[in-house]
């Protein structure tokens, strides 16, 4: 039997593959890390009034999630999994394969994809814009995903009007637009010269709040929380954080890819907040050894005032 496949052996390390340069990322080659230029995910127009402007999506988030696949400890056996019917015990094929939706407890209603098909929405390849509201009007808890609109060869006249005409009217854009074959809610707003399209769940889609029970605060403790947070305060700058677990797997692999051993790790318990008001002035002792942050703070709040607040919101 080869040595990898011995209970609790690892796999051999394969040759490395990237640059130094490049971050490991399981499961990933050079060639598709190294790939700048996508594939376009969609293409269409976007519609509004008589106007069309062609254009196609690229996705403007990439997922850095590590992908781990499933392994027999005992033999380093790839885990299959086997879609097997609960009646016969048998497997069964795709092509035999239905969906069904449980309407009661007794009664599952099947639908063949044919049927399926005929509950999918149009496929007009359109962006059909149907009004025009202030981004602070949408709640953040409805954005999903995001996407860069980009103009076909023969419409860069009609989308650098729309994207300057969206940012002259500090507006944005709420239109629909099927992708694969669901419909989506979605936004169109003007961002540095470009149009990004964001994907909006519906309203319905949305949970409601649970209950919180009001507590009343001490005067002294609020003025404390205030001023910690004054402390704290600083210019958002999102490249300063970092997957920080993502690292630290990233750095077991490594390791354990070159025979090391890793050793257990006891977690951490989490501590007890007996004294609030003592917490409150731990934690403001703390941020005085950090003025670099109220440093930071300054310049941002005064940029602040001297920004009109409508175009604060449309930001």
């Amino acid at each position: 039997m080869d040595a990898a496949c011995l209970p609790g052996a690892q796999p051999q390390a394969s040759p490395p593959t990237l640059p130094a340069d490049i971050p490991f990322r399981p499961g990933r080659t050079g060639v598709t890390l190294g790939r700048t230029m996508p594939r376009p995910y969609w293409k269409g127009a976007i519609s509004f009034g008589l106007v069309n402007v062609p254009v196609a999506l690229y996705p403007a988030v990439r997922r850095l999630d590590l992908k781990a696949h499933l392994y027999h400890d005992a033999d380093g056996g790839r885990i299959r999994e086997k879609r097997v019917c609960e009646q016969d015990g048998q497997e069964v094929p795709w092509k035999h394969i239905v969906k069904g939706f449980e309407v009661s407890k007794n009664q599952v209603v099947t639908l063949t994809p044919e049927e399926l098909r005929a509950a999918d929405p149009e496929r007009d390849r359109t962006i059909g814009i149907e009004e025009f509201v202030r981004l602070e009007e949408i709640d953040p808890l409805q954005i999903d995903q995001s996407y860069y609109v980009t103009p076909d060869e023969r419409s860069a006249k009609g989308y650098g009007l729309l994207v300057q005409a969206l940012a002259r009217a500090e507006e944005v854009a709420i239109a629909r637009v099927v992708l694969s074959t669901k419909q989506h809610l979605c936004m169109v707003r003007s961002v540095d010269g470009r149009l990004q399209l964001t994907t909006l769940v519906w309203a319905d889609e949305v949970v409601e709040a649970p209950e919180v029970a009001k507590t009343p605060t001490g005067t002294r403790e609020l003025q404390m929380a205030e001023q910690l947070v004054h402390s704290m305060t600083g210019k958002f700058e999102p490249t300063k954080f970092k997957d920080e677990h993502r690292g630290r797997v990233e750095a077991l692999i490594r390791k354990k890819a070159k025979g090391q051993t890793i050793a257990p790790v006891k977690e951490a318990q989490p501590g007890r907040v007996v004294d609030l008001a003592r917490a409150l002035e731990q934690s403001l002792a703390a941020a005085k050894h950090a003025p670099t942050q109220r440093a930071r703070a300054r310049p941002a709040r005064a940029r602040r005032r001297s920004t009109p607040t409508r175009a604060r919101a449309r930001r």
